[in-house]
């Protein structure tokens, strides 16, 4: 045989390598053209980029420079915390109308800035009846003594701290104390986290009023940076990355309010009479806590109907 003949073995690893070397380059322009075709980054996109820092930015009307490196850092850190944990971001975007449509009345109505409803979303989360392990309850995380003090009841049957305008009253009588003891909104708000008495025992020992000199415990310390994130987000949602249309909001919940002021033995049976389940009754009465109400006062409570087609959904085309 010759030696310049090929095998066949050969032969074929030969035609290998040049179909791999075909498919590699097939891939790798491939590959070049996904690439030129990637959206623009941003939190919602394939890559994770730092977000925009504003120059400055306002909470209840005082301003807040941020030309400084520990307050613009501690704010850059909310923002990249509450842009890039999406799914609760979209939710808060989900439920922002239905609780502010609520919130914002009583806000004004106690003459209390309006971008406090940021506070009572950085509280809760817009849960209604989340409690802490501290046993902070509702929207507005009250403490029985803080609720008791500011008119609400609370007790093994009703419990007002799950109401949610009777706790935004209750939370509104507290901020305007806070606001005259301490004549600046923004340590209000801290105060709101760490208590009058906490707060009061730190600008004394630091010979301090400012919130944004004080040297406080981490909850306390990220607590106005995370109520301005979230003010940010919410109100630019675009800007950071987010896009929640009309129709996937959810809805403002249409109810009528009727006056209870006897006792019900059976509110599955009551609720029935109203047209509805015993589901519905304590999903908009939450602060009803047992299975009846004794009521041996006579008091008068408004008991939350919702109104017919209520519970329905309609979906909104955008």
């Amino acid at each position: 045989m010759s030696k310049h003949r090929i095998s066949l073995p050969k032969l074929a690893a030969t035609f290998s390598l040049i179909a791999i070397c075909v498919i590699s380059c097939g891939l790798f322009i491939n590959s070049s053209l996904v690439q030129e075709k990637l959206p623009p980054a941003g939190p919602s996109s394939t890559f994770n980029t730092p977000v925009e820092i504003p120059v400055s930015v306002e909470f209840a009307g005082e301003k807040i420079a941020l030309d400084n490196f520990d307050i613009r850092e501690s704010l850059d850190r909310e923002l990249l915390v509450n842009s890039y944990f999406q799914s609760q971001t979209i939710l808060y975007l989900k439920k922002s109308v239905r609780y502010f449509h609520l919130i914002e009345p009583i806000l004004k109505k106690n003459n209390i800035p309006d971008d406090f409803k940021y506070l009572c979303l950085a509280e809760s989360g817009f849960q209604e009846r989340i409690v802490s392990p501290a046993g902070a309850v509702g929207l507005w995380q009250l403490m029985k003594k803080a609720a008791t003090e500011n008119g609400l009841e609370v007790n093994t049957e009703v419990d007002e701290r799950y109401n949610m305008e009777r706790s935004t009253e209750a939370a509104c009588c507290y901020l305007n104390h806070s606001y005259n003891e301490y004549g600046s909104w923004i340590i209000v708000a801290a105060s709101y986290n760490m208590g009058v008495s906490g707060i009061n025992r730190q600008t004394e020992l630091q010979d301090s009023k400012n919130y944004f000199d004080l040297l406080l415990n981490d909850e306390t310390s990220r607590y106005v940076y995370r109520i301005l994130a979230l003010k940010l987000i919410l109100e630019n949602p675009e800007k950071y990355g987010f896009k929640v249309t009309d129709g996937e909001k959810y809805p403002i919940l249409k109810c009528k309010e009727i006056t209870l002021n006897d006792s019900v033995i059976n509110l599955a049976l009551y609720a029935h009479q109203q047209g509805i389940n015993y589901k519905i009754l304590k999903y908009f009465n939450p602060w009803l806590r047992q299975s009846s109400l004794k009521n041996p006062t006579k008091k008068s409570y408004l008991i939350k109907i919702p109104e017919p087609g209520t519970r329905s959904f309609e979906p909104t085309i955008n």
